[in-house]
């Protein structure tokens, strides 16, 4: 009966675990690039903040995918698709949700979260945090 008790408890831990919390959004810019160019210092920057708020939030690795070629075109359409073409590169490489790095795919969530659709209790705590 003692047995039957325990694993019972174990089992139901988890279930009433409180669920992991998203952090409030920030945006370090264009993470370790700059924000524009010298004459126009921060000419991408509200294309990276948008990027941002898409790697903050986090999900599956399509939704990572669009979010990055979102960014490439953007910064496109400010008039430096070299720059996006790098930019692309670099948010590929450096962006993996299994390294700790502030900059991370998902990183509003707990370390690690890795690629996964967010849950309709993640998208109620993200709601009233969306950006323009």
């Amino acid at each position: 009966m003692m047995l039957k008790m325990l694993l019972l408890t174990l089992l139901l831990v988890p279930l009433s675990a409180p669920a992991n919390e998203i952090e409030p959004f920030t945006s370090d810019g264009c993470s370790l690039f700059p924000d524009g160019t010298r004459e126009q210092n921060d000419l991408w920057l509200a294309c990276c903040t948008a990027h941002d708020y898409a790697y903050w939030k986090g999900g599956t690795y399509q939704q990572r995918l669009a979010a990055d070629n979102a960014l490439q075109a953007c910064v496109a359409k400010v008039g430096e698709p070299e720059i996006a073409r790098l930019m692309l590169a670099g948010v590929r490489v450096g962006g993996t949700p299994y390294l700790p790095t502030k900059f991370r795919w998902g990183f509003g969530w707990p370390y690690p979260r890795g690629y996964k659709a967010l849950t309709a209790e993640e998208m109620a705590q993200i709601a009233p945090l969306q950006i323009d």
